[in-house]
């Protein structure tokens, strides 16, 4: 009895610590998204905390934890944009928060009909080497974006402040991000997964510049709440007004690319998940919370989100066993948003540049090039477990690289459909003129799809 009671405090106690640790990354991870979104950081953190409470308590992958991604935020970024540029002309009495909600409400109604049609099943029909090249996309997206904030290029303002200031925060923070983990492995082992280097890297730039008193731009929370009628006049300022069939028809290929792309982001995590808890997640079930959180950020102003694979793969990584642990990182998110609003606000916007320049390397897939770069060199290519990996041949690199492009140049949605009716086709093709040879194309590059 003594050994059953102590299993359980000891087993509640790491599912608190693992929320608690995971709470600071999607806090912090909320706001640089809510910047680099155009919606500001409060959008981005309540955000954060929303989804990660609302998906972990319905969602069908039982331990995990969503919120704002990178991909999902760069489509955010777009509607955004058209928002702001495009919207007055059109809709003169619509403004670009109910634009932006109304959006998010119509990807909520998408997601959640995928859901009821039973659509997630459809994951794997995705070939691989177009997820791999759709994510190199967004994460190329993600840094030209930080380098036309940084330098006011392609009609954005740049950031205030000395530039050279500006470039110097971005470069340490970018360095911090990467050195506090490595730094607490090597000194710090026994702690080392409780050290976020997102966090602390924000918290070090920030006392940094306030000790320096750099004269640089800091963050914005245009939103604050203090109370229960603030939360309540948030609310009724957020929710859309107009539902005419034009302004709908205007928000709707946007909603679809945010659907599209939150379906892809999601399962692909899930799929990630399974593999490490030997669960296996109810697809249609987590479209289904995906949707439900959609639907509850569209009414606080905030921005779209996903089950995100660093954070999730952190929780389990945590020993998480319980469903409430993720549910708790919002919690926790919440109230760490709240209380330390004032401290927020001394963090500087070029810090959440050097974030997200970490953020783009990691959801850029680097495993199919690094592969075909050392084939190419005459290197012999092995995994991290010693075992053999599988060839790239040139024709995967061409898929990967050509939605990559036309996820940048043009559109993710036609990347994505475009790449992947052109790999049916060619397997068809290549079946039907190779009768004897197995179709190997998306087999062969199943070992890199495991990005954020």
């Amino acid at each position: 009895m003594t050994d059953a009671s102590s299993d359980f405090r000891t087993s509640i106690l790491r599912n608190l610590m693992a929320a608690l640790t995971v709470s600071f990354v999607a806090l912090s991870l909320g706001a640089a998204f809510g910047v680099l979104s155009g919606r500001g950081a409060f959008a981005g953190m309540f955000s954060a905390a929303l989804i990660a409470s609302i998906t972990s308590a319905l969602g069908g992958t039982r331990i995990q934890c969503s919120g704002p991604t990178g991909p999902m935020t760069t489509v955010m970024a777009a509607v955004v944009g058209f928002s702001s540029a495009s919207l007055a002309a059109r809709f003169p009495e619509t403004t670009s928060d109910h634009f932006l909600n109304l959006t998010l409400v119509l990807t909520a109604g998408l997601t959640l009909t995928a859901a009821l049609l039973r659509l997630g099943r459809f994951i794997t029909f995705i070939p691989n080497v177009v997820i791999s090249g759709f994510m190199n996309g967004i994460a190329i997206i993600i840094w030209l974006d930080q380098l036309k904030r940084l330098f006011g290029l392609g009609g954005k303002q740049p950031l205030t402040g000395d530039l050279a200031v500006n470039l110097a925060v971005v470069v340490c923070t970018t360095v911090l991000v990467v050195a506090i983990p490595t730094l607490a492995r090597r000194w710090f082992s026994r702690f080392a997964s409780l050290v976020s280097g997102t966090f602390f890297a924000i918290v070090l730039m920030t006392v940094a510049a306030t000790v320096l008193d750099l004269e640089i731009e800091r963050v914005s929370l245009a939103t604050g709440l203090r109370s229960w009628l603030d939360f309540t006049a948030l609310v009724d300022a957020q929710l859309p007004r107009d539902w005419s069939a034009p302004i709908v028809v205007a928000a709707m290929p946007f909603a679809l690319q945010l659907t599209v792309l939150g379906f892809l982001d999601t399962l692909m995590t899930s799929l990630v998940i399974d593999k490490m808890t030997g669960e296996r997640t109810l697809p249609n079930k987590e479209l289904a919370a995906q949707g439900l959180a959609h639907a509850a950020v569209a009414c606080v102003g905030g921005i779209a989100g996903a089950q995100a694979t660093i954070r999730s793969v952190l929780i389990v990584k945590e020993g998480a066993t319980a469903r409430w642990a993720g549910v708790l990182v919002g919690g926790f998110a919440l109230v760490e948003m709240l209380i330390f609003q004032d401290w927020i606000k001394l963090i500087p916007q070029s810090v959440f540049a050097g974030v997200l320049l970490k953020v783009g390397y990691d959801v850029f897939d680097w495993l199919p090039l690094r592969i075909f770069a050392r084939q190419l060199w005459g290197s012999r290519v092995d995994a991290p477990s010693g075992a053999n990996v599988p060839q790239v041949e040139s024709l995967e690199i061409v898929f990967v690289i050509g939605t990559s492009l036309v996820t940048v140049l043009f559109d993710l949605n036609i990347a994505v459909a475009l790449f992947t009716g052109l790999f049916y086709l060619h397997n068809l093709v290549w079946s039907r003129a190779n009768p004897m040879r197995d179709l190997q194309l998306e087999t062969e590059t199943e070992a890199f799809s495991d990005q954020d």
